[in-house]
């Protein structure tokens, strides 16, 4: 898996470490005035998948570049209450001032990396993808559709110039729905994908009449996504929304569709617990 790289992230670690601190750790500067080097252990308080740990580094090498790290679970790594993840050694004012940061980070991510996980084992289909949306934390996005990954399921588009999706307002303000897809398919590049969002029969009837390369069936029910299914028959990529959840994301299964999306892998997922503990003072 492609992993985030420092030019993609390290504006906006550095925009979190100046919200916690905006000239000073009081605390951290009262108790230490000097170096001394120390160590902590990171440590999981639950059950679920990692993901983040090169984010988590990265904030504390923004802060020291001296900063050095043992590696026990990577991304994608099944955890349980009590394994040790990873152990930082360092001064400990970077120890202590960049904790908050990069466990907020890292507890996110695991976060959304243990519920897309869940979710993907819950629908139990290897046929059909489950995707994220665009339902994400602001300015967190490329740190949650990365968790996404991480935890086994897949992106949908990354953001508004990534691909055409014509939802409820884009058709109304088009008139139809295939007048929408008539003047998407007009503007937009060659290599640039169509995907529409219907809510009945007869709206996935003109939605393959007119091409587009991708049906969203918006909140159906089983018997009507099946009809629907029936209808488009290999002409389009299909994708099911609305409200998918663990707890109905089962009853889609089998099903056909080549894709599910659920904006609760973000904005559902809690986060996974995740301490620094144990601090030692190296002599």
């Amino acid at each position: 898996m492609q992993k985030l790289e420092n030019f993609q992230i390290d504006d906006y670690l550095k925009m979190a470490l100046k919200e916690d601190i905006t000239h000073e750790d009081v605390t951290t500067n009262a108790i230490y005035t000097s170096k001394k080097r120390a160590s902590v252990e990171l440590l999981s308080k639950d059950e679920g998948v990692i993901a983040g740990i090169d984010v988590f580094k990265r904030v504390f090498q923004l802060i020291d570049s001296d900063v050095e790290f043992e590696i026990y679970k990577e991304d994608g790594a099944e955890v349980k209450k009590g394994d040790l993840i990873a152990k930082v050694f360092g001064d400990v004012r970077t120890l202590l001032t960049g904790e908050r940061a990069a466990l907020n980070y890292m507890q996110r991510m695991s976060g959304v990396a243990t519920y897309a996980n869940k979710l993907v084992k819950a629908l139990n289909d290897p046929k059909t993808q489950i995707v994220d949306t665009r339902k994400t934390t602001p300015n967190m996005r490329i740190f949650e559709k990365y968790a996404t990954r991480v935890g086994g399921a897949k992106n949908h588009r990354y953001n508004l110039s990534d691909a055409i999706l014509l939802k409820d307002n884009h058709i109304a303000a088009a008139g139809s729905v295939y007048e929408a897809i008539n003047m998407a398919r007009d503007y937009a590049s060659f290599v640039t994908k169509i995907e529409i969002e219907v809510e009945n029969l007869e709206m996935v009837s003109e939605a393959v009449d007119a091409g587009a390369d991708i049906i969203m069936l918006d909140n159906m029910d089983v018997e009507t996504i099946k009809k629907a299914i029936e209808i488009i028959n290999g002409t389009a990529y299909i994708e099911l929304s609305g409200n998918v959840s663990l707890e109905n994301v089962g009853e889609y299964r089998g099903l056909g569709a080549d894709f599910i999306s659920s904006g609760s892998i973000t904005h559902s997922a809690k986060i996974l617990d995740l301490s620094m503990k144990n601090l030692k003072i190296e002599e």
